[in-house]
């Protein structure tokens, strides 16, 4: 097949290109490096304020009991009367009823919480599915502080060791209530998910 002579003069350029790469204007921007800065703070404050930022209710818990009496001071003011729970280590404490799309709140744990972004990390693998997170119009998610992580990278590399590689079907990152902003782009919150994100986090070194 004959070749025209505009044609060979671009694939003698592209040759020439490829023989002799054009290094890359950034390398850190390449392989494991982080591009965010470590913070100060203790990742506890860091997490609270963005997660706060994103309209998301925070709470800190300085032990299991301090936790017990927080989430009923709660469950008792909002007046809850029908809370859903999966999870064996809540659920004979915490949880009145068997019916998700009844229910006034749900309460789940997390595999990790992203410091920098305000972000739980849940996935399928946990007990509470994946749909008792977003199905509830009201979210509460009991985490640990050694739960924390700095960037989405470490929860992602966290949950590969954790698994042994074996990642679970699904790993969904809430940061926040759920929001949209489709409608006449006006902020609508509760539309795909729910209206408002509890988390109460647990002064602990386990999550027991």
């Amino acid at each position: 097949m004959q070749v025209s002579a505009a044609k060979e003069n671009i694939l003698k350029k592209i040759r020439q290109a490829l023989s002799n790469p054009v290094p890359l204007p950034f390398p850190q921007s390449e392989g494991n490096a982080s591009v965010f800065t470590a913070p100060t703070d203790e990742l506890e404050v860091v997490f609270a304020q963005e997660f706060t930022k994103l309209q998301g209710k925070f709470v800190f818990c300085l032990d299991e009991k301090d936790l017990a009496e927080q989430l009923q001071h709660l469950v008792t003011k909002k007046e809850w009367t029908k809370i859903y729970c999966k999870e064996d280590r809540w659920s004979e404490q915490y949880s009145n009823t068997i019916n998700l799309e009844t229910c006034h709140a749900s309460i789940t744990g997390c595999e990790y919480l992203v410091a920098r972004t305000g972000t739980i990390v849940m996935s399928a693998a946990e007990q509470s599915g994946r749909t008792t997170s977003v199905y509830a119009p009201i979210h509460i998610c009991i985490a640990y502080t050694n739960q924390l992580v700095f960037d989405i990278k470490d929860a992602l590399q966290a949950i590969k060791e954790k698994y042994n590689g074996n990642i679970p079907s699904l790993i969904t990152f809430a940061s926040g209530p759920s929001r949209t902003a489709d409608i006449e782009k006006t902020l609508v919150t509760g539309v795909h998910g729910p209206k408002e994100v509890y988390l109460f986090l647990v002064d602990s070194p386990t999550k027991s």
